[in-house]
């Protein structure tokens, strides 16, 4: 009965942590990761906007948000379809006037390829993950043993791990910044 005992744990933690897993998809799906793809740029330009002006945006607590402009957008199929206005999140500058913008949309915001953006989306996505990698982590361990595992080690290393995506985000923001600087 013993052996029925710890396969039924090994089942539920390895099934526990594939739930998780799945979980953590979702969840970047639903939230960071359709602004971080456009951002990166994957997938075909959506349209143009037009700024009609720039300006330094902060957050709620009065925190620098990056450069935001206020354009005409026109979508790209459909030649001269309607223009709206849209705002480009965290542009890569603060554009002149007139300027025409090449930009990928989600959720009604328009996005370009930027290092604030890439730091301040990389960081969200990365800091929504570990959690969920540390508890699958700590799951797929217990799954293997067949019993619970002592988790402390999981949660100093889900610690570390968030320290390392601020320091990786901040990371790519740069390198991103420099090599549209010099491109």
């Amino acid at each position: 009965m013993r052996d029925g005992a710890r396969g039924a744990a090994r089942g539920a933690a390895a099934l526990g942590s594939a739930a998780t897993l799945v979980l953590a998809a979702w969840l970047v799906w639903l939230l960071p990761g359709p602004q971080l793809a456009a951002v990166l740029g994957f997938g075909p330009v959506d349209g143009v906007v037009t700024i009609a002006e720039c300006y330094e945006a902060a957050d709620v607590e009065g925190y620098a948000a990056g450069t935001q402009c206020k354009g005409r957008y026109t979508p790209a199929r459909g030649g001269g379809g309607p223009q709206e206005e849209i705002l480009l999140e965290t542009a890569a500058e603060e554009h002149r006037p007139g300027s025409a913008v090449e930009v990928r949309t989600v959720r009604g915001k328009a996005y370009e390829l930027s290092g604030f953006a890439v730091g301040d989306l990389g960081v969200a996505t990365g800091l929504l993950l570990v959690p969920f990698l540390a508890l699958a982590t700590w799951l797929a361990s217990c799954a293997r043993r067949g019993g619970a595992v002592d988790g402390g080690g999981f949660v100093l290393g889900a610690l570390a791990a968030m320290v390392a995506v601020i320091v990786l985000g901040v990371a790519a923001g740069l390198l991103v910044e420099l090599l549209t600087a010099v491109f």
